[in-house]
């Protein structure tokens, strides 16, 4: 007996608000919980990849249940906006320059783990590296990672096996952002890029097309543009 590869349909937001790319999560999440709900969808749920650069924004996760708000002051003071979010995770950062990616899953249709599924997000960054020539591994800490540098965060959300949230991989991310934060609340480690490590710019639009070539491989479906 064949079974058929899911099929994911990939849209790409362009440069978006963090704001906005969160109610367009929304609006693609609420379709699967209501088709589990059995309740009547304008339009039926749809396997998603949200792809997606915002202008800056920090963002703190769920495991960081109190944030001073003078602290949150200061980084709005800096040009950036400031988000909490349901998402796994302490602060990071996301600009210009990052590729981020929003799967909206319903994992029941890949393999009903939340482990696996963030281990495949870090494979498939891995792979992608690997790409450009540029040995990354994972390490104790979630996410991807050049020697002692995040190259990738990773922080998701799932709920009723369906996940939102997901991934930022730097690609010439202006990485000074980063010096106002203790990254993922990670101390005595570092954050680097694509752009940084091949020591030539490498833009968003040249990583779009390998990352969605690993992803296809490394979640073994069919994408759809």
């Amino acid at each position: 007996m064949t079974f058929s590869k899911p099929v994911i349909k990939v849209v790409n937001l362009g440069r978006i608000s963090y704001r906005d790319a969160l109610q367009t999560q929304h609006k693609f999440i609420r379709r699967h919980i209501d088709a589990l709900s059995q309740l009547p969808t304008a339009e039926p749920p749809v396997n998603t990849l949200l792809l997606c650069e915002h202008a800056p924004v920090y963002t703190i996760g769920i495991r960081t249940t109190r944030y001073p708000i003078e602290e949150e002051e200061r980084l709005k003071g800096l040009g950036a906006e400031f988000h909490r979010t349901n998402r796994g995770g302490l602060i990071t950062f996301h600009g210009p320059g990052q590729l981020v990616c929003y799967p909206i899953l319903n994992l029941t249709h890949f393999r009903k783990s939340v482990r696996w599924y963030v281990g495949e997000l870090e494979r498939t960054t891995i792979q992608l590296c690997c790409r450009f020539g540029i040995k990354a591994e994972t390490s104790p800490e979630t996410g991807v990672w050049v020697g002692n540098n995040k190259i990738c965060a990773i922080g998701i959300h799932c709920g009723r096996y369906i996940t939102s949230h997901g991934l930022a991989l730097n690609c010439n991310t202006d990485l000074l952002w980063f010096s106002h934060i203790t990254p993922c609340g990670i101390e005595g480690k570092g954050v680097t890029s694509l752009s940084q490590v091949l020591k030539r710019e490498v833009t968003i639009s040249e990583a779009v097309e390998p990352f969605l070539e690993t992803f296809a491989v490394q979640f073994n479906c069919t994408l759809r543009r």
